[in-house]
């Protein structure tokens, strides 16, 4: 018989407090955790004893427990507000002091234990790796000012094999860096540049197991030849040279093993510190750093799959330029096909195996002095009318993805990083240069504002007056073009211009690309070409045939509201002749718009009920008349502590959705 009292004790006490939970919860109107409203809940049920003995102790019930019905029922409704008052008001105070999330769950506080670990052994893996190339004092702040070339040569050196040896996601940033003459001075740029083409390749015991799994036969099934020395190696992937059993020669890229893991390490260490930037610094939130690192790391995944890369090449390769190429693999202007593309081996393509059809050639960087001019200037034709034609293109041409074919063309190659645009970005950023062309501030104003999203609080005539004095600064003869980005940037910067992802990966395309032709061609005009390229893109949508297919695509659009128009308007004008004419305007026609004036007047009612039901219990209370129900209550008394329970929970079904950060909470 105990053993049966007691489980029907405890059934009895689990009922109650889930009974609570799901009152306290749905007069709050909030969804809360499950964890914290049974917390509680269970709270609650353990102090009802201490806080309802004072409350009737208060009231001064009768020993023998003999109340009039009015009384006991109105005792038995104070009771029972009193418990779901307690877990009611244990929520609200949770939500403002400790909100959702700023303490962990125990799952996703073992999760970020072992997260904190991993990251600190690979912070001390960094760490390490600094130290041992030289480079600890610099961590610390403390490192010497050098002022002489070999000093600056030796630091240069020593940061760029403390990169090569960090991993994929630091050789990276080191390519990044590299390009970057307006960041880093001439030895850094230099020494930089080397990561490029100069990193170590990793053994053929390690990378023949990649491509039998990926493959799923042996290597010399597969491929009728093939060099097990590889022809380069980057930070990705390391290149080979087969040939198929059909005697086509053809390069294998394959992904260096063990990457992925520790490329998500150090991507998550990137997000995090850009974060704590984008809070803390007013420089991080103008740059936008935690949307760029997330560009950043989408980049790399990207990377990472080859079967992205393979799709990136046919996207690049699609397009048909005016005068380009016939086998959808080059890309050319007048005089013929001037870049080519390697095209890939579908069927081959695997996460981690790459195949593609060879380019016979040498590094672009081998190229004799005299051809850099002519190769800087196709480069710079191919990707301007990827950006500003196709929509589809090289997100990274920095030298180490080129080469110097064999016929003199050159050959772009790694598209792990494609960019794309829609048509309207692409018209855009064609207004944005031919009014740079015409050194119009007010079209550069225009096209810019369209480009990016339009803040509400802008300075047009500012922003106007800023652009017309960076393009008399710098659209003249023999000026830097690393200065003008420089510029550009700052301007976008200072008039809070939030930078779209894929405007921001042009941006850095165009800035690679400048180092790239800087290095091909030292003093090549890049504003003087890409002005020339504006022209004859003019003069390309200015021929008949363009100007005719253009006006027959607007025509086609226009021709069906031309045709709907003269009836409409006869219509408007026979309402209006016999005073028919009106206008509907329908407000709060948007289901947000009526949602939130919903909402506004319901949290306005309650709080006017809440006061009016609080006033009328002090009024209440204070009043010593009406029937005497108990020897120290009376019924005005009950009612008026009655009501002050119910001011209590409409008080707190106010403040609730105050407090709350999230509208959902999962623990």
């Amino acid at each position: 018989m105990d053993v049966l009292a007691q489980l029907f004790i405890g059934l009895f006490a689990l009922l109650t407090i889930i009974l609570l939970a799901l009152a306290a919860q749905r007069l709050l109107g909030v969804r809360f955790g499950a964890v914290r409203t049974l917390v509680a809940a269970l709270a609650a049920f353990l102090l009802a004893q201490p806080v309802l003995g004072p409350l009737f102790t208060a009231l001064n019930l009768p020993a023998d427990g003999q109340l009039p019905d009015a009384g006991a029922l109105g005792v038995l409704l104070l009771a029972t507000m009193a418990m779901v008052l307690i877990p009611m008001v244990l929520l609200v105070l949770a939500e403002a002091l400790v909100p959702p999330g700023s303490v962990p769950g125990p799952l996703e506080l073992l999760r970020s234990v072992r997260g904190r670990v991993s990251r600190a052994r690979r912070y001390s893996q960094i760490t390490r790796i600094a130290i041992k190339h030289g480079l600890g004092p610099y961590l610390r702040g403390r490192g010497e000012r050098l002022e002489d070339r070999p000093g600056k040569v030796r630091l240069a050196r020593s940061l760029r094999q403390a990169l090569d040896e960090g991993g994929v996601t630091f050789v990276k940033l080191g390519q990044v860096l590299s390009t970057r003459r307006d960041l880093l001075p001439a030895e850094f740029v230099e020494e930089l540049g080397r990561l490029q083409d100069q990193v170590v390749p990793a053994p053929w015991a390690q990378i023949e197991p990649v491509l039998v799994a990926e493959l799923g036969a042996p290597v010399d099934e597969v491929f009728a030849a093939f060099d097990r020395t590889p022809l380069a190696a980057a930070s990705i992937g390391q290149v080979h040279a087969a040939r198929l059993p059909g005697g086509e020669d053809v390069v294998v890229k394959v992904r260096r093993p063990g990457i992925g893991r520790v490329v998500a390490k150090d991507l998550d260490i990137v997000r995090r510190l850009a974060a704590t930037l984008e809070s803390r610094t007013r420089w991080g939130r103008s740059l936008g750093l935690r949307d760029l690192a997330e560009g950043f790391a989408a980049a790399i995944r990207e990377e990472l799959d080859f079967r992205v890369e393979a799709a990136n090449m046919a996207a690049v390769t699609a397009p048909q330029p005016p005068g380009g190429a016939e086998s959808g693999t080059e890309s050319g202007t007048e005089g013929g096909p001037r870049v080519r593309y390697p095209a890939p081996m579908t069927a081959l393509c695997t996460e981690q195996v790459l195949v593609m059809r060879r380019l016979s050639g040498r590094p672009v960087t081998d190229a004799a002095p005299e051809d850099g001019p002519r190769l800087a200037r196709d480069l710079l034709d191919c990707l301007l009318r990827q950006i500003l034609v196709d929509g589809v293109f090289h997100a990274d041409p920095h030298p180490g993805n080129l080469m110097l074919l064999d016929d003199g063309a050159l050959g772009l190659l790694d598209f792990g990083s494609v960019g794309r645009l829609d048509a309207a970005v692409r018209s855009a950023l064609q207004r944005f240069l031919l009014a740079m062309d015409r050194q119009d501030p007010l079209g550069v104003t225009d096209a810019l504002l369209e480009v990016v999203p339009r803040p509400e609080d802008i300075d047009e005539a500012a922003l106007e007056r800023a652009l017309g004095q960076f393009m008399a600064r710098h659209l003249g003869p023999g000026m830097d073009s690393v200065q003008m980005f420089t510029d550009l940037f700052r301007i976008v910067t200072a008039y809070g211009l939030s930078v779209p992802p894929e405007v921001a990966a042009v941006f850095r395309a165009l800035a690679t690309l400048e180092g790239t032709l800087v290095r091909l061609s030292p003093g090549f005009d890049l504003i003087g070409e890409a002005r020339a390229f504006a022209g004859r893109h003019i003069a390309e949508r200015s021929e008949p045939a363009a100007v005719r297919e253009a006006l027959t695509q607007e025509l086609a659009a226009l021709l069906p509201m031309l045709r709907r128009l003269p009836r409409r308007v006869e219509r408007i004008a026979s309402a209006a002749e016999h005073g028919r004419l009106a206008f509907n305007v329908r407000l709060l026609a948007d289901e947000r718009d009526r949602r939130y004036v919903t909402g506004l007047l319901h949290q306005v009612l309650l709080t006017v009920l809440g006061a009016t039901s609080g006033v009328m219990a002090v009024m209440l209370l204070g009043n010593d008349g009406g029937p005497q129900l108990m020897p120290g209550a009376t019924l005005y008394h009950l009612i008026g502590y009655n009501l002050l329970g119910i001011s209590a929970i409409l008080t707190l079904r106010v403040l609730a959705p105050i407090f709350r950060r999230r509208p959902e909470s999962e623990e």
